[in-house]
């Protein structure tokens, strides 16, 4: 009689997946963090000038908790490529979109009719 075949233990490194409660706080979190914007919008409660940036601040709080409570990115030695790979992400992006930006404008300004030299 063949014995029976046994998974080889499963190493994860030390990583915490967190539990059930910490994934409903984060879901919690969420959720609420869509609903206040929606309702600022919806229910015109501020001037537009206003909302934009509550609903942006929200938007970064709302990225913030599910870095932490979803791919459960914290301060440990054991989160340091994370982090570094992160932040070197965060680096590249925010080259693209300022460089982006930069570019745009001094093409609007280069491009503008009257903008050229007469000889």
């Amino acid at each position: 009689m063949n014995a029976p075949v046994q998974n080889p233990p499963h190493d994860d490194g030390g990583a915490s997946h967190g539990s059930a409660k910490s994934y409903l706080i984060g879901f919690a979190l969420a959720v609420i963090l869509t609903v206040i914007p929606f309702g600022l919008v919806m229910g015109h409660v501020m001037p537009a000038a206003s909302v934009v940036p509550v609903v942006a601040a929200l938007g970064l709080v709302q990225i913030a908790v599910h870095l932490v409570f979803f791919l459960h990115m914290n301060t440990s030695s054991g989160q340091l490529w994370n982090n570094a790979a992160f932040v070197f992400t965060l680096v590249i992006v925010g080259i693209l979109v300022l460089g982006s930006l930069w570019i745009m404008y001094h093409l609007n300004m280069n491009m503008m009719p009257g903008m050229m030299p007469s000889d």
